[in-house]
């Protein structure tokens, strides 16, 4: 069964030093778009999770965000370069007395140098990293059950809408042979007044011909035949787990070339409606699979 790109998840763990929360969201997509906010420390784990993301998913633009809560600074990773930090003020220092003033440092100014920090993840608490990707494992698994919960749905509705198509597409078949016969014998009947009219002989053989090249424009029975085989592939499509929304595009594609086929050779009111019904349902049908990855 395919799954939604449309789907909500979310994960949180309570521990005695940290608290975080994981909220996943996603849309559709035509690409895999994987948007993260994370706090700056934790940006070198990025690669390691996305990789996860992407052995889930495979279309759809999904945003990923982390709402972290540490209770001990010391756990972060964060560090000061004392030492550039040291000779940056005893620069400050030095060039105060050249200049007969008393130096005085604002250790606050320190905590706006960027350059004085480090971010790094691979110094964060290794317990608050396994923490923070068990979290995201979990969160992605209820994101993944919404998406598959998601899908159900859609496929279950795009099957009913396939059942009236089909259900539309033996009537097509039905009302064709019926318009191709009354539209032969008024063809029929018009050449031989015309004949008559004109005082012209009668030609069967020229007749057969006008009629062959009439029934040639009116029948519809190849396009039925590849529209049904359509219908049926994009049932099978709806059972498939892989990148079944590729699929179902491409055939709804299909559907609706043969469709037209179908109602530009009709010339029939009843014939024409059908084809009508039948293009909005598969319509319908397209909207639905644009959801599905």
């Amino acid at each position: 069964m395919p799954v939604s790109m449309t789907g909500y998840g979310r994960f949180e763990i309570n521990e005695e030093n940290w608290s975080l929360v994981w909220e996943i969201k996603s849309v559709n997509g035509r690409f895999l778009d994987v948007k993260w906010r994370l706090p700056a420390h934790l940006r070198a784990l990025e690669p390691d999770w996305e990789k996860e993301v992407r052995r889930r998913a495979s279309r759809g633009r999904i945003e990923i965000g982390l709402n972290l809560d540490v209770r001990r600074p010391d756990l972060l990773g964060m560090r000061l370069n004392q030492a550039q930090a040291k000779a940056m003020l005893d620069q400050l220092e030095l060039l105060s007395k050249k200049y007969g003033h008393v130096f005085t440092p604002d250790f606050n100014r320190l905590m706006f140098i960027s350059s004085l920090w480090r971010e790094d993840a691979a110094l964060a608490d290794s317990g608050l990293v396994e923490s923070l990707s068990q979290g995201l494992g979990q969160a992605l698994d209820d994101w993944q059950a919404s998406r598959l919960a998601e899908g159900r749905a859609l496929a279950g509705d795009m099957l009913e809408r396939l059942a009236r198509l089909k259900g539309l597409a033996k009537d097509i078949g039905a009302r064709a042979p019926e318009v191709v016969s009354r539209k032969t014998e008024a063809l029929r009947q018009r050449i031989r007044e015309n004949l008559e009219a004109a005082g012209a002989a009668y030609s069967e053989e020229r007749m057969l011909q006008e009629v062959a090249l009439l029934t040639d424009r009116l029948d519809v029975s190849e396009e039925l035949t590849r529209l049904c085989v359509h219908l049926d592939r994009l049932a099978e499509a709806l059972a498939q787990d892989n990148e079944a929304g590729k699929r179902l595009d491409f055939l709804l594609q299909e559907a609706f070339r043969e469709i037209n086929t179908c109602g530009n050779k009709a010339q029939d009111s009843e014939l024409s409606g059908l084809a009508v019904d039948f293009k909005v349902e598969l319509e319908k049908c397209r909207e639905q699979a644009q959801n599905l990855e």
